[in-house]
């Protein structure tokens, strides 16, 4: 398995407030509304699956302000 392939813990932050019509496109992923206005998307990915969350991102015409790769939850 390539480093790539392996699933990796993202937090992906987005513009705005996602109302609940929207909150179904990320089902089974941590989805946070923050208090500056931003919505958080947190999970674990592999390559594919994060190019297919930014696909989703990007036809559901969302901004994006920021992806940052984190430690899993088994390494913290």
């Amino acid at each position: 398995m390539k480093p790539t392939d392996r699933p990796t813990y993202y937090q992906i932050c987005l513009e705005g407030i996602l109302d609940e019509r929207w909150l179904r496109w990320f089902e089974g992923l941590d989805v946070i509304s923050s208090p500056d206005d931003h919505t958080i998307i947190r999970g674990e990915f592999d390559q594919s699956a994060l190019r297919g969350l930014f696909n989703r991102i990007f036809d559901l015409g969302l901004e994006l302000v920021s992806v940052h790769q984190q430690a899993s939850d088994n390494e913290k």
